[in-house]
């Protein structure tokens, strides 16, 4: 079986409901959808997966417990990750939840693509559920031109661990990607433990925790990582992220170039901006019209006819 997962909490109420109208607008209400628990902050977005018959809550105690221990047992291992998490003012684990997307692993569906909850879905996937059959993950974005956000670059270990050609050819966001369920089975993971416990812990990023664990586990694996934006034509490629200010909206969905997005990521901005332009507030941010008709696609007339909630103060 073939489906998509996200994360999310009640934190992220707004962006979920956007994920999910989006995903049911693309791709209609056929497709499995899971949404994992970033903690036990869910009685809001419970209430909403409740309300659509193709989209469940994970609740598999175990799964999610034996991510939480691997989390928990990487980071023991990371020689300075306490101390950059307290110069950053948390005191424990830092965005301790992110790596519960990890469950797809082991989770219902043979094959997933997952997406952040600060995405929408804008075109079809089968491009990338069809590279599954000759790759363990196909990603689709431009991380590899800033491995900063991925590992310590300045850990002498890096390039011994992976050389720049693998690092220019591999590196992924952890907010789109596809895989397999079974890749990271109980004897892998212990596995990958090992190595980190030799020194490679190093050059883990601590700040990015979900997203240098998932390349670390794919590149030590020497699992094969697909990118779509190495491997398409140039005509063919499209960006992804909120930052790009190019993009051009047409009933609603972007495109670049012409070239319709697979997705838009509205990565860096943060949840309490979603949360307060919900709740009423006439903030501007880079594709907001979109945002706002995916949020309230079933409820088309909160929105009045200059793009703002009826509430707007």
């Amino acid at each position: 079986m073939d489906g998509i997962c996200t994360l999310a909490n009640d934190r992220v109420y707004d962006q979920l409901v956007a994920l999910l109208n989006s995903i049911e607008a693309v791709l209609g209400k056929n497709i499995p959808v899971w949404v994992y628990p970033y903690d036990n902050n869910t009685e809001k977005i419970a209430a909403e997966i409740a309300k659509r018959s193709h989209v469940m809550l994970y609740d598999h105690a175990d799964s999610l417990q034996t991510w939480d221990n691997f989390a928990q047992a990487v980071w023991d291992i990371h020689p300075t990750a306490r101390k950059v998490w307290r110069q950053v003012g948390s005191n424990n684990y830092h965005r301790f939840g992110t790596h519960r997307r990890f469950c797809a692993f082991d989770g219902p569906m043979e094959r997933f693509l997952y997406l952040d909850a600060d995405t929408l879905l804008m075109g079809a996937v089968h491009q990338i559920f069809s590279q599954l059959e000759y790759h363990d993950c196909v990603v689709y974005d431009f991380q590899y031109k800033d491995p900063s956000h991925v590992y310590q670059i300045s850990s002498p270990r890096l390039t011994t661990i992976f050389p720049p050609v693998r690092r220019e050819r591999e590196i992924f966001c952890s907010g789109f990607y596809a895989s397999k369920k079974g890749l990271f089975d109980q004897e892998k993971r212990n596995w990958l433990l090992a190595q980190l416990k030799t020194g490679e812990a190093e050059i883990l990023y601590p700040l990015a925790p979900d997203q240098t664990i998932i390349n670390y586990m794919m590149m030590r694996s020497g699992c094969s990582i697909y990118n779509f934006a190495l491997n398409l034509p140039p005509n063919e490629r499209t960006g992804c992220c909120v930052t790009s200010n190019h993009f051009q909206a047409q009933d609603n969905i972007l495109y670049d170039k012409g070239r319709r997005l697979t997705y838009l990521h509205y990565i860096g901005l943060s949840p309490r901006l979603f949360a307060r332009v919900c709740a009423g507030e006439n903030i501007d941010f880079p594709y907001r019209d979109v945002f706002l008709y995916y949020r309230y696609l079933h409820q088309p007339s909160t929105i009045n006819h200059e793009g703002n909630l009826y509430c707007s103060k």
